[in-house]
């Protein structure tokens, strides 16, 4: 399965395809298109991001909160960060609000997104504080950790993006 994200100017070219439009609090917009087919890029304008699902769980299609961790990782330390999340604890799916999540493998960058959709931010928020997030994120800075492995595979520092399905 691949994952598209494109900004607004991008998404006119693929009106003909299926995408799901995402806002964020600033009211930029970027749309998702969801596929089983790599599709052919070299004729589209503007800034597609492309990605395979590695793992993905449920459809995000009824969703209001998207949660969009974006980690940078080198070519090096990709089969290890992937190997990781492969073998994650699945806990999340449990969890009260809980929609779909996607691991994403990027195929234009460096990149990778873990993406989780919430019933409503406050659902969101409370997974961050639950047992199963600690429990989830127990081993991240212990010395056998990813974050602590040297030489880094963290080419840059991760960040958060959110958005509201529209």
């Amino acid at each position: 399965m691949y994952l598209y994200m494109m900004n607004d100017s991008s998404a006119e070219e693929w009106s003909s395809h299926y995408r799901l439009a995402l806002q964020d609090k600033d009211t930029k917009v970027m749309h998702l298109m969801e596929t089983d087919d790599q599709l052919d890029l070299t004729t589209k304008q503007g800034e597609v991001y492309v990605y395979e699902a590695i793992d993905a769980v449920a459809s995000f299609t009824g969703g209001g909160y998207v949660v969009l961790n974006n980690i940078p990782v080198t070519e090096e330390g990709r089969a290890e960060f992937e190997d990781r999340f492969m073998n994650r604890a699945r806990k999340v799916e449990d969890e009260p609000g809980f929609i779909a999540i996607r691991v994403l493998r990027p195929l234009n960058s460096d990149t990778y997104v873990i993406m989780t959709v919430w019933q409503s931010e406050q659902n969101f928020t409370d997974w961050q504080q639950s047992q199963a997030y600690g429990h989830a994120h127990r081993k991240r800075d212990a010395s056998e950790g990813i974050t602590q492995q040297k030489p880094s595979i963290f080419p840059r520092p991760s960040f958060v993006t959110t958005f509201l399905i529209q």
